[in-house]
């Protein structure tokens, strides 16, 4: 892809090795590592496993049967984030959309009707695989709340293997820890249940949708039809989301994260300007797509969990496994509409 070009008056420029965004509120994007919350319901393996699973999942629903929904659903490319078991406003999202595209009532509850089209695929939801030496390798590294002192970390790295195996695989980590009771998740070699997600894009995209009334970012063909769809933050009160349409400029993977407390409406008075290190818990994640709207991008995030949930300052934010699907499936040129 093409470099993005320098913008002499912000802070959002990329050069051969780093990016940035000026439109980025330091409250939002800091990691504050909020506590792990526990799966509701227990989770039965060999029912998310079952083809013949035909539960419904509702508002309400927590465990077997919505984990098995949510892995299908993410192989099919209709993300709903972080899949944690619960049925929530992101799954929600991806059902009903998931539905719509595939000729079904949009409800955005799986009935048996449309477990009958997600239990078409009958690869197994959850499958068992080792932990690597590079999942176990680092290093970690706690991270702060403050933006003054992020600034001070060679890199914003996982804290924990945990938190960089859950993010491998699309789950919370206290989804993983149900799977996987006892487990320690630092020993290369160790055998653990997983969800299996790990499938190519489904192709490249004629255009991408951010849609601002469902809180999603949709990859189309040219035909229109969605190609794959996630969750997504977008705008605020003080920042909305510009509508319009607009093109991908390009791509920075592993951006440099330089913020400018001037130019955020909540940042700290003693905040000054500095730079954070790239990694998956730098401000704006893995992954910065620049958008010809000046200040604008999409990009990842070091808090999965808050996506869909939480406000941003005007940019879109996304999971950073769902970012870098989205990565492979654009390129420079590739319009970008964004509506309400």
């Amino acid at each position: 892809m093409s470099r993005i070009p320098i913008v002499l008056l912000a802070l959002l420029f990329c050069c051969p090795a780093e990016a940035a965004s000026s439109r980025h509120s330091a409250r939002k994007h800091r990691p504050t590592r909020t506590p792990a919350r526990k799966v509701r319901s227990s989770i039965d393996p060999q029912a998310v496993n079952d083809p013949g699973l035909v539960t419904p999942v509702g508002p309400g629903s927590a465990g077997s049967a919505v984990l098995r929904a949510q892995i299908l659903l993410a192989r099919a490319h209709f993300s709903c984030g972080e899949i944690d078991a619960r049925y929530g406003t992101s799954l929600r999202g991806a059902i009903a959309d998931f539905q719509g595209g595939r000729g079904l009532a949009g409800s955005g509850v799986v009935n048996e009707e449309t477990w009958k089209v997600l239990n078409a695929d009958t690869a197994p939801a959850l499958v068992r695989v080792p932990i690597t030496p590079e999942d176990v390798a680092g290093p970690f590294t706690p991270i702060p709340e403050d933006m003054m002192e992020k600034a001070k970390l060679p890199a914003l790295s996982y804290s924990s293997p945990l938190e960089g195996i859950a993010e491998k695989y699309h789950v919370s980590p206290a989804t993983l820890r149900a799977l996987n009771p006892g487990a320690g998740f630092d020993r290369a070699e160790v055998e653990i249940l997983v969800p299996n997600v790990l499938v190519p894009p489904p192709g490249k995209a004629a255009s991408v949708v951010v849609s601002k009334s469902r809180h999603a970012v949709l990859a189309l063909d040219a035909g229109g039809r969605i190609l794959s769809r996630y969750p997504a933050t977008s705008g605020s009160e003080h920042d909305p989301l510009p509508i319009g349409k607009w093109k991908i400029l390009g791509v920075s993977r592993n951006p440099v994260f330089h913020y400018n407390p001037n130019l955020f409406w909540d940042a700290k008075a003693t905040d000054e300007k500095t730079r954070i290190a790239p990694g998956p818990n730098n401000p704006v994640g893995v992954a910065w797509i620049d958008l010809s709207k000046e200040h604008y991008g999409i990009h990842g995030t070091p808090e999965p969990s808050t996506i869909g949930k939480t406000q941003s300052h005007g940019c879109i934010r996304m999971t950073n496994w769902d970012v870098t699907e989205l990565v492979a499936m654009i390129s420079a040129g590739t319009p970008a509409i964004l509506e309400e």
